[in-house]
């Protein structure tokens, strides 16, 4: 059975921007969809504490070839390497503002994100039929040039929001319109 997942990122919470939203027309089309509280704040998110939450989603059959994974911000770079490192083949990837390797946002930023980045980015290819990248020409957080390069390592469709700033709640984005069509 098709399925979604949406995954927040780094100081976030399925409650946050556009997820929420997005969770209620995806759940209105009658489909299941899953957004996980992942731990967050120095000390606890971190890698390892966000595989050991999806791995339990995994353990139940509910991450497989027909799962659609939306994901925001650190999120996108967590989930590539959480198929990579687990051998997950997804249905598709649609990930928001993605980056990797990126330090420079803040301390807390970085100390919360670092875990996540790894190399060999281009391998979660492997894993999902289709990667869609949704990203900005004026993040405040993310430099275009940085989100850009994530999408030209992996996506099979790359979309520009200008002026979306980081796509949250904060740039004007309580909602997310533009995604629904690659739902």
């Amino acid at each position: 059975m098709e399925n979604y997942f949406i995954i927040h990122g780094s100081f976030s919470s399925p409650y946050s921007n556009w997820i929420g939203r997005l969770h209620n027309f995806i759940e209105d089309d009658r489909k299941q969809v899953y957004v996980p509280d992942f731990p967050i704040g120095v000390g606890y998110q971190n890698y390892e504490n966000w595989s050991k939450l999806l791995k339990y989603y995994l353990d139940l059959g509910l991450i497989n070839k027909n799962t659609t994974i939306i994901a925001h911000s650190i999120a996108p770079v967590f989930i590539s390497k959480f198929l990579t490192e687990n051998k997950v083949k997804v249905k598709k990837l649609i990930f928001v503002c993605g980056l990797n390797n990126y330090l420079g946002i803040n301390e807390e930023y970085d100390a919360v994100n670092k875990t996540m980045y790894f190399d060999n980015l281009e391998d979660v290819k492997q894993y999902a039929n289709e990667i869609i990248c949704f990203y900005s020409d004026n993040d405040p957080y993310v430099k275009y040039k940085v989100e850009k390069d994530f999408a030209n390592k992996i996506a099979t469709e790359q979309v520009l929001i200008p002026n979306g700033g980081h796509i949250n709640s904060e740039s004007g984005h309580d909602t997310f319109e533009d995604i629904v069509s690659y739902l």
